[in-house]
């Protein structure tokens, strides 16, 4: 059964070429938008504090801080109304999942770029 799910994934879920990025990260995400017969196009700009799950079934989590107010939003990977991912810095943590991020405030949520 297992094999049936993978075999229809790979053939019908179209795959979009993504930059390759992991937690630690700073992406910034645009998606479109529908508000009645009108689209437009969003970004959203924060730190990857995770990537899950694998194939067509992956989701990538990112945090940034609207004022005072952390702000977390869940993208699928194979999302239709994602346009394109930019990466504007690339982190250098130590773990896959950086939930003690959301703690952080001030100079200690910084993370240490890695220069290419």
């Amino acid at each position: 059964m297992e094999s049936l799910v993978k075999f229809v994934e790979n053939e019908f879920v179209q795959r979009k070429e993504l930059p390759n990025f992991s937690s630690g990260d700073t992406i910034t995400v645009y998606y479109e938008i529908k508000e009645g017969e009108k689209t437009r196009t969003q970004f959203f700009k924060g730190v990857v504090i995770q990537r899950r799950g694998s194939g067509a079934t992956e989701t990538f989590t990112i945090r940034k801080m609207s004022g005072t107010v952390g702000v977390e939003r869940i993208f699928p990977i194979n999302m239709p109304a994602l346009q394109k991912i930019e990466i504007n810095k690339k982190g250098k943590v130590r773990r896959a999942r950086i939930f003690y991020f959301r703690g952080l405030t001030g100079k200690k949520a910084r993370i240490k770029e890695i220069r290419s």
